[in-house]
């Protein structure tokens, strides 16, 4: 993984600095609160409705052990306890004092570490999807150009003051698993019949208010011009994006104000005066950037272990993890394990606690190369586990609460914090989140139902990102009282679509029972294994909403 340079450290030490002053005038009244907002912002500190909210940068989701062990010393000593994930690959410490912010910043910035721009109106965290580098459907390894990208726009002074906030993801491999086309950025890296590592760029994606997919402006880009392209598309933005609504702010907003063709063409003439310039990537930086991300010192390994078999055999409960959780590698012998962060009611979904922390980061160096990955869903992936040690492995993240064996079932749920922390939501999600949970707790069903995602979101701004879950709920409000609207067909990946509303909404008491009517629904029209998604193409929201309406009536009589 990479490690800072020079520069890297400099910036962060000097940023960790600047932000000490600023809270120290702060606290002696020098700066009003209007003041001091922006400033916060820009270091990832907000006020939510307990306490301030730290969010912490993890870029293209990928950590050492040492720093995992950082982030549970500041959960121990500033917060909880505990941390949450996010579905941006960030860490979020939910209840923090002011004050000791440049004392935690300063702890981070020891493990190459920060939370500079993690909110506020600018270029934010760079994703990728949490299997790069060892997919086994990988075309080629996008996190060299995700830290390209992310040394760019760091503190990049043309674009710290966009309309709104701006997401970049890039991924290469045959699966989506970065949701590209939510990103007001989505780059697709891959070769050509040449060999030639290209790009293929969309733009104007992004859920919230007004959920659109993004839609492709340029196929082919050398990646030597990554940086320029992306800095046109930028500069179209900037200048035109509005200012005057923050509703309407979004380059999604814009995308479709001007349509995708006079989009395009601007940024294509804009484009113009910047490629071939100081931009253009060379292969000696690529190189320099690209020679942090090695393979590992890989064992040579079997991929048949006569023992692995009869553990299988022998455990269903571990059979049925290894199903689920444990992913293809690309070097024999070897596997990727997602440890799920949805054990049910017993945490809320992408939250961590700090022994939990500890334990991972053990883990990573005992069954690994000492690196972690944090997935989109929330969940942790430790990316290079030998097969032999899967039983071992499975068996500590049991004990530890990470070994649920759900990856992509129904109670694999993603979840923004809600109502229970955050000032901006409408209703609250963890609640709802383990209602659902406990109603299906039973792990052979879930199985037998296969791939279902659920996402919770408290408001509008769609932090859990229930538009693309096949079921999605949203909290909304109704005469200050919290009510759910459900969506059903959303998905994410090659094939995005947005879900669709099914009707009024429910109360949170009905929600669990709402769940299961679809749940049956979609049982009574499976075609063999079919999928939800699948189904629900084939049949159509009719059946759903017949199915749900007449119950809910029961239900409220």
């Amino acid at each position: 993984m990479y490690q800072y340079d020079d520069y890297d450290r400099a910036l962060v030490f000097e940023r960790v600095a600047q932000f000490r002053d600023q809270v120290e005038r702060f606290l002696a009244g020098e700066l009003s609160d209007e003041e001091f907002l922006p400033l916060r912002l820009q270091n990832g500190l907000y006020l939510q409705k307990h306490a301030y909210m730290l969010r912490v940068a993890i870029p293209y989701g990928t950590l050492s052990a040492t720093q995992m062990r950082t982030l549970a010393s500041i959960a121990r000593d500033y917060d909880r306890g505990y941390g949450h994930f996010t579905t941006r690959q960030n860490m979020q410490f939910n209840w923090i004092e002011l004050a000791q912010v440049p004392d935690i910043l300063e702890r981070l910035a020891e493990v190459e570490m920060h939370a500079i721009q993690t909110s506020g109106n600018c270029v934010r965290n760079i994703t990728t999807e949490a299997f790069a580098g060892v997919a086994a459907d990988e075309l080629l390894d996008p996190r060299p150009l995700a830290e390209i990208l992310r040394q760019w726009s760091t503190i990049n002074p043309e674009f710290l003051f966009l309309p709104r906030k701006f997401k970049i993801a890039i991924c290469s491999a045959k699966q989506d698993r970065a949701a590209i086309m939510m990103h007001d950025i989505g780059l697709y890296l891959y070769r050509d019949d040449l060999g030639q590592m290209l790009l293929r760029v969309i733009v104007g994606g992004g859920l919230g208010r007004t959920p659109i997919l993004g839609l492709q402006i340029r196929e082919g880009l050398p990646w030597q011009h990554l940086l320029s392209y992306v800095e046109a598309v930028l500069r179209v933005y900037n200048r035109h994006g509005r200012r005057d609504n923050k509703y309407k702010a979004r380059i999604k907003i814009l995308v479709r104000a001007l349509g995708i063709e006079a989009f395009a063409k601007e940024v294509e003439e804009e484009w113009q005066h910047l490629k071939d310039g100081p931009a253009q990537l060379t292969e000696v930086e690529y190189e320099r950037v690209a020679s942090a991300f090695v393979p590992p010192d890989y064992r040579s390994l079997s991929d048949t272990d006569l023992a692995f078999g009869t553990r299988l055999t022998d455990n269903p409960a571990f059979a049925r993890w290894v199903a689920r959780n444990v992913q293809p590698h690309k070097v024999a012998g070897y596997t990727s394990v997602v440890l799920s962060t949805k054990p049910g009611i017993a945490s809320p979904p992408g939250d961590v606690t700090a022994d939990q922390m500890m334990a991972v980061a053990e883990w990573s160096e005992q069954f690994g190369f000492g690196e972690i990955r944090i997935a989109h869903e929330q969940n942790i992936v430790l990316p290079d586990v030998p097969k032999a040690d899967l039983y071992a492995l499975w068996c500590l993240a049991c004990e530890q609460g990470l070994g649920c064996a759900n990856v992509g079932l129904l109670t694999d749920i993603i979840a923004c914090p809600g109502g229970d922390f955050c000032a901006l939501a409408n209703a609250k999600s963890i609640p709802i989140a383990h209602a659902i949970q406990a109603r299906f707790e039973d792990l052979d069903y879930l199985h037998d139902l296969g791939d279902i995602s659920l996402n919770i979101s408290g408001c509008m701004n769609a932090c859990g990102h229930h538009h693309i879950g096949n079921i999605g709920i949203l909290g909304v409000d109704k005469n200050g009282s919290e009510w759910y609207q459900i969506t059903l067909g959303g998905s994410q990946g090659k094939n995005s679509a947005l879900g669709k509303v099914i009707g009024p909404s429910f109360s949170a008491a009905e929600v669990p029972g709402v769940i299961e009517q679809i749940v049956q629904t979609f049982v009574s029209y499976r075609e063999s294994e079919e999928l939800f998604v699948d189904t629900l193409q084939r049949i159509g929201l009719e059946p759903f909403k017949e199915q749900v309406y007449p119950q809910v009536l029961e239900v409220s009589a």
